[in-house]
């Protein structure tokens, strides 16, 4: 049967995700080049975030709109059915093919 987790476990993942924090804050307050460019791109990554949820809310019922299927039938304007054929029904003068033909 499995060691359930003990504490000693636990704290160990306490103390990584500490360090790794510690570590990160130290660089973001060191101004370097590499926090720079990370603060650049997260930035770039948030505006582009918000612009495309404003953009949504302002036209996705018309890019919905635009895609979505109108009228009646299984998938809007398509019929059910082709309205030429009858299915799987076979009339009567049809000769069906065998392996052969």
């Amino acid at each position: 049967m499995e060691e359930p987790w003990d504490f000693e476990f636990l704290s160990r993942i306490a103390d990584s995700c500490l360090s790794f924090l510690t570590e990160f804050v130290d660089d973001w307050l060191a101004n370097d080049m590499r926090v720079c460019i990370f603060k650049i791109l997260l930035s770039w990554l948030i505006v582009s975030l918000i612009a495309i949820h404003f953009a949504w809310k302002v036209y996705g019922n018309t890019v919905n709109d635009m895609y979505y299927r109108q009228g009646t039938g299984q998938n809007g304007g398509t019929p059910d059915t082709a309205s030429h054929l009858r299915g799987w029904e076979s009339k009567a003068r049809d000769t069906l093919k065998t392996h052969r033909d």
